[in-house]
């Protein structure tokens, strides 16, 4: 059993966790929000109390000031706090520091996204092995609790492979996890979690095929998936975190990870990264100062944390699994949908923190309760999936399971043919305008500027059609069939020369029938 709780970060995602572990404090014990803004996690703070979200008023929720890669200050922070719970949700960056400040003093760690090294991008898979697998000895010779990726992708999605090997197949063939966010902030362009983070995972693509790695360019394979509630959706292959450590705990043949981007987002991404915008490493100005441009679109590109007042539509999260279950083929898709509204109502959050931060709850209730405690380090499928959905279920995030008819309308083929192919089917178009750059977002506006082009494009392709009468004029006849249609003529011919001279026999007969009658009258 463990009692307290720090939580690293004052984002989007821990306003979420903030919440939902108020909302648990019974279980979870005295709550500390730590970071480099201390005045940040004060607001959380104020929303939380505001909303009557703190159950047990007797146990403390506070908050302190914390430079996370600052190992000693944060090994002090732990004990003065006396907690025994640390969830990590910092940049990707902390993560080795806050790792090693749980390792000196014991605390149960468990983080959201795998660790990343600022001047390092999409590194060389299994991304997991250059870092905090490196510390699983460790770990375990101290007998310490590590949960890592325990969001929702990286981390939910890894519990429903967990439960699809438990529960619903014999034998997995593929699983493919998809993500789509049919929803809409109404902002020209922005991103739904940390900018810098979101733009580092899109330099390129590992995925696992045919069980091994195979290296793809950033949204180079589509395909449309009509998902349940969010509709049709465009979703491209992406790397991810949790396929660095599926690959190695789950045993099937093609793991891939899917993303839905619409138009516009692939239209501002293409440009920024073509132009460099995107580039994680320094350059020199004129003037002599250096900056990293990703960092500077980040600074100058909306905090996700503001996208949740106006934001509307759907989420879509889930693992597409095809296998064989009692020698049978079997598909069935395991998902959840959330609504960005109804998390803005319960929690002042948009749907993309909300999914990302309701989980690693979870995970510390489990933890609290002594059900999930491995005293090593582990990743979200190495653990049993069924008491973590049973409280997701419970505490905002329920989980829907669809069985899908294997090969039928909504059944999903992920499989990636060679790269022309996918690239002639993987291109966005998108209307801009420089007076009214709005009308990007406009989706009525795009649908309709789409039909316009499509119908525009095919009365073209109609108009450079040759007329019907003139390719006929231009095609001779084959010599054998000039020379059958006499033949056909004198054949019919014969035909109603036959026909005539039937009927001349009829009428002749019909005329000695009557003669003989007449004369047997007279007799």
């Amino acid at each position: 059993m463990k009692k307290n709780l720090l939580i690293i970060g004052a984002g989007g995602v821990a306003h979420v966790t903030a919440h939902k572990a108020a909302m648990n404090n019974d279980v979870l014990g005295d709550i500390c929000i730590a970071s480099r803004t201390q005045a940040k996690c004060d607001e959380i703070i104020e929303s939380v109390k505001r909303l009557n979200h703190l159950k047990d008023p007797s146990k403390k929720l506070y908050s302190r000031q914390i430079d996370a890669l600052d190992i000693p200050a944060t090994v002090k922070l732990i004990q003065e706090t006396r907690s025994e719970m640390v969830i990590n949700l910092g940049n990707a960056f902390i993560n080795m520091s806050v790792l090693e400040a749980c390792l000196q003093t014991g605390a149960v760690y468990m983080d959201t996204a795998i660790h990343e090294d600022p001047d390092k991008v999409c590194e060389q898979p299994p991304w997991y092995a250059n870092y905090e697998w490196k510390r699983k000895d460790r770990c375990r010779d101290a007998g310490l609790t590590a949960i890592l990726g325990v969001g929702f992708d990286p981390g939910v999605v890894n519990a429903y492979c967990a439960l699809a090997q438990k529960r619903y197949f014999d034998k997995i063939d593929t699983i493919d996890i998809m993500d789509v966010n049919a929803g809409s902030h109404g902002k020209y362009f922005a991103t739904n979690f940390d900018p810098e983070i979101n733009f580092r995972e899109f330099i390129k693509v590992w995925t696992w095929i045919d069980r091994k790695w195979e290296e793809y360019p950033t949204h180079s394979v589509k395909r449309i998936y009509d998902f349940p509630v969010a509709g049709p959706c465009p979703i491209y292959l992406n790397g991810h975190d949790e396929l660095h450590s599926l690959s190695k705990n789950i045993d099937a043949n093609s793991i891939r990870f899917w993303m839905g981007f619409g138009n516009h987002y692939i239209n501002v991404f293409t440009v920024l990264r073509t132009l460099g915008f995107l580039d994680h490493l320094p350059v020199k100005l004129t003037t002599g100062q250096e900056v990293v441009p990703l960092k500077v679109v980040k600074a100058l590109l909306p905090d996700p944390k503001t996208l949740a007042p106006g934001y509307t539509g759907k989420t879509c999260i889930g693992n597409f699994v095809k296998g064989w279950k009692n020698g049978k083929k079997r598909e069935v898709f395991i998902y959840q949908v959330s609504d960005h509204h109804a998390c803005y109502e319960e929690i002042e959050s948009q749907g993309i923190s909300y999914t990302a931060g309701v989980p690693p709850v979870a995970a510390a209730m489990l933890v609290a309760q002594g059900i999930w405690d491995p005293k090593t380090m582990v990743n979200v499928e190495e653990l049993d999936p069924e008491p973590f959905i049973a409280i997701l279920d419970k505490i905002g995030l329920p989980t829907d399971v669809k069985e899908i008819k294997p090969g039928g309308r909504f059944s999903f083929d992920g499989t990636v043919r060679d790269l022309a192919s996918e690239l002639a089917e993987s291109t966005a178009t998108v209307t801009v305008s420089a007076a009214n750059p709005i009308i990007a977002i406009d989706k009525k506006f795009q649908e309709a500027a789409l039909k316009k082009l499509a119908a525009s494009t095919s009365a073209k392709a109609t108009a450079d059609k040759p007329a019907k009468k003139n390719v006929k004029a231009k095609i001779k006849k084959p010599a054998a069939k000039k020379a059958a249609k006499p033949a056909k003529a004198q054949a019919k011919k014969k035909v109603v020369a036959k026909k005539v001279a039937a009927k001349k026999v009829v009428a002749k007969k019909k005329v000695v029938a009557k003669k003989v009658k007449k004369a047997g009258k007279k007799k």
